[in-house]
């Protein structure tokens, strides 16, 4: 009788060894493929972070931040930012009552002002102006003096027609 208990629990607890390397092993497998899996997303996501990274270098590659030579003009004045500075000054000019005077249209169903501004360099401003419905962009001249005055001439300009 003792032998027989002997038995049924080796043959128990064969089973349950034979079990535990079947599982351990589709565990083993799953793992790694979940690895693997893990691994490919990661590769992707670096290129696709090296794509962004690059994407961004180019739309940064025209401005003043990033410009060295324009920023050299700028020296003398020891400014932090010029090109917040004449962001800020530009945007002073959407205080006047009526239209922008930089914008050489009348507004529509509104005032036009101007909307988002991109410094490129030392001379050149690109701006985008609305009314709320309609829209168009600007090329802006400016001179940063030396008093922290700023000059806006107006170089060309275009108002995009609406399609409905």
């Amino acid at each position: 009788m003792k032998s027989k208990i002997y038995l049924y629990l080796f043959l128990f607890v064969s089973l349950i060894c034979l079990y535990l390397v079947v599982s351990s092993g589709n565990m083993t497998k799953a793992n790694a493929e979940t690895i693997t899996r893990l691994e490919s997303k990661v590769e992707n996501l670096k290129d696709s972070l090296q794509r962004s990274s690059l994407k961004v270098l180019d739309m940064q590659y025209f401005s003043l931040e990033n410009n060295d030579d324009a920023l050299a003009y700028f020296e003398h004045l020891n400014m932090n930012n010029p090109a917040a500075y004449v962001a800020d000054k530009l945007l002073e000019t959407n205080a006047q009552k009526g239209d922008n005077p930089l914008v050489p249209y009348e507004g529509m169903q509104n005032d036009f002002k101007i909307n988002k501004i991109k410094v490129l360099n030392h001379k050149w401003i690109l701006t985008d102006f609305s009314d709320g419905k309609y829209w168009g962009e600007l090329l802006i001249m400016y001179e940063l003096k030396d008093d922290l005055g700023v000059d806006f001439t107006l170089i060309d300009h275009l108002l995009y027609t609406q399609s409905n």
